[in-house]
């Protein structure tokens, strides 16, 4: 489905995009996250030469497991504003205050939100990062749902952008979240929403600062069993106390049979346990699961590929062109 990005053809010499992932997940998805970004933009278009620049927050608290990782693979984010990127990727990550800028790494994710509209030429925010993108830019509050929104929701495309070319009018996709954003205020402040869901509210949206900044709700990076490991590690916080309440079954992602079994789980450990031997026999799903937003995902990404090679293809002729008109030297 994914296509060769227009403009990034061997013709036009050095195609090579540099693209920077801020990667905010706890260490416990650090890695799949990683993972799923990588797959997602290789998978958009294969031959496309993709130098990805690895970052996170150094206020992202971490085991030492974590940080020896990131030591290890990541750049510090201090070297961010000495660099240049054709595209970033802000990852989201679990909320831990019920306000934002009570977060600990709010700060430097506010700078991170300056700079990528100042040095990048598109930037790409998942689910918290979009949340505290708009609310830098714009004040937007985000406001908590009863209870998290997890599972797969319909999504209908509701605006035109180039981002969304080859999109079909209707998909799947997934979403894991503890808040949303008001569709209304979005759009009162400048955001055009391109695809929103009953349930889930709006799923992508974008807006043009200097940079092309794309917001994404949603997860279409996520990989099949995402959603079920997800669910599963909830379920093990409950048994050991670390949440109140049961997390409820991903709407829309399991098959009858395996709802059903799940049920049986919650069950027999009793809505009140907290008994940690129960987190070993937590269940899984027996069939396969659905991976029916790879598709969209795949056509988001090659589309977002696209639009950074015709702007960087753009901008080098622009200079080219400036070097030629130039009066010669004295």
């Amino acid at each position: 489905m994914a296509t060769e990005p227009a403009g990034c053809g061997p013709e036009h010499g050095d195609k090579t995009l540099v693209v920077g992932i801020i990667n905010n997940m706890p260490d416990s998805a650090l890695e799949s996250t990683e993972r799923q970004f990588r797959s997602v933009l290789s998978d958009a278009y294969s031959q496309l030469p993709i130098r990805l620049r690895l970052f996170s927050l150094p206020e992202r608290e971490r085991s030492e497991n974590g940080r020896l990782y990131v030591e290890r693979f990541y750049e510090d984010i201090g070297s961010l504003w000495r660099t240049s990127l054709d595209g970033l990727i802000v990852t989201g990550a679990e909320p831990r205050t019920e306000h934002l800028c009570d977060e600990r790494y709010w700060s430097t994710l506010a700078r991170v939100v300056d700079w990528a509209g100042e040095s990048t030429t598109a930037a790409i925010w998942s689910c918290l990062a979009a949340h505290a993108a708009v609310h830098h830019l714009d004040g937007i509050e985000r406001r908590p749902f009863a209870t998290k929104l997890s599972g797969l929701f319909e999504c209908a495309k509701v605006g035109e952008h180039a981002i969304m070319r080859g999109i079909p009018a209707r998909w799947r996709m997934p979403h894991s979240r503890q808040y949303d954003l008001s569709e209304p205020e979005l759009i009162s402040r400048g955001y055009h929403i391109l695809s929103a869901s009953r349930a889930a509210g709006a799923d992508i949206f974008v807006k043009h600062v200097k940079s092309l900044f794309v917001f994404v709700q949603g997860h279409p990076e996520y990989e099949p069993d995402t959603l079920m490991r997800e669910y599963r590690r909830d379920i093990r916080r409950f048994i050991a106390g670390e949440r109140n309440e049961y997390p409820e079954i991903p709407r829309g992602y399991f098959d009858e049979e395996t709802e059903a079994r799940f049920e049986r789980y919650r069950d027999s450990i009793g809505m009140g346990s907290k008994d940690i031997a129960a987190a070993s026999s937590v269940p899984s799903p027996e069939g396969s699961l659905t991976f029916a937003w790879r598709e969209v995902a795949l056509r988001l990404y090659s589309n977002w590929l696209s639009f950074l090679c015709a702007q960087k293809n753009s901008n080098r002729g622009a200079d080219k062109a400036s070097t030629l008109s130039a009066p010669p030297a004295a």
